[in-house]
């Protein structure tokens, strides 16, 4: 009987470990809403100073924009392994 719950609380302390471990990468997500943040701001800083430069700031914005979002895809899809498949 005893190891029977000896086992059980070990399943369950791993299940514990597994979900803490996925919830580590979506921490990715907190720091990558603060990044886009500070970028939309920094960059309707630098185009209500250089209204010509708009396009320029765009497009560099919505490139750093798109690396910001692929490490929280990249962090989504590393949570969701360590729930599904661990």
């Amino acid at each position: 009987m005893e190891v029977v719950l000896m086992a059980i609380n070990q399943l369950l302390l791993i299940d514990g470990m597994t979900a803490i471990a996925a919830a580590i990468p979506l921490l990715a997500g907190i720091g990558a809403g603060l990044g886009m943040g500070i970028a939309v701001g920094k960059s309707v800083e630098g185009i209500a100073r250089q209204p010509e430069a708009e396009g320029k700031i765009r497009s560099t914005l919505m490139i750093g924009l798109a690396f910001i979002e692929t490490t929280v895809i990249y962090g989504l899809f590393i949570s969701i392994l360590l729930l599904f498949v661990v």
